[in-house]
């Protein structure tokens, strides 16, 4: 009797890791161990990575482990642009990158945004992580000179905004 519940309890463990896996692969995620989740998919929604020195928060959608490599997955619902990732995904994923790197103390050589039609693996290049770092100094400057503006005219955008409900700039 005792040998029968072994063999369930292996059968079931198989059976467990097999859909984890299986829905590893459905969403195009790399192999390797899901340290890190920010969907309902995996039931593991994290709290937001936070850098102090940067004064930095972020929810990157996943962050794969890959034996001593840490990969931040952004995951987009659009297909991608036909000239490749927007310089904004390009540059959310750079701040998964310094977060992680800052989190788990060991820098990811790159990162990975996941269109609906494809995905694009990011080198984590020291250019790339300066763009970031110009970029946030160059948004604080605007919101301590209160020249931070809405950048679209796109009502769709504004219907889904997480500030929409505290901008005076909304469209929708």
């Amino acid at each position: 009797m005792l040998a029968i519940l072994a063999i369930l309890v292996i059968i079931i463990g198989f059976l467990i890791l097999s859909q984890g896996r299986r829905m590893q692969i459905e969403t195009g995620l790399p192999a390797g161990r899901v340290v890190y989740a920010d969907t309902g998919a995996w039931k593991a929604v994290e709290r937001p990575l936070f850098s102090a020195l940067y004064q930095l928060a972020g929810k990157p959608d996943y962050v794969v482990k890959q034996g001593r490599q840490t990969i931040p997955i952004e995951v987009k619902s659009a297909n991608a642009p036909g000239d490749g990732p927007r310089r904004s995904h390009l540059l959310q994923l750079a701040a998964y990158c310094l977060l992680i790197e800052e989190h788990y103390q060991h820098r990811p050589e790159y990162g990975i945004i996941k269109y609906a039609d494809r995905a694009f693996e990011i080198d984590y290049t020291a250019v790339l992580e300066t763009a970031l770092l110009d970029t946030l100094d160059a948004m604080r400057a605007n919101l301590t000179e209160g020249a931070a503006t809405r950048s679209h005219h796109d009502a769709g955008r504004c219907v889904h905004c997480g500030y929409r409900h505290a901008c005076d700039e909304r469209l929708a």
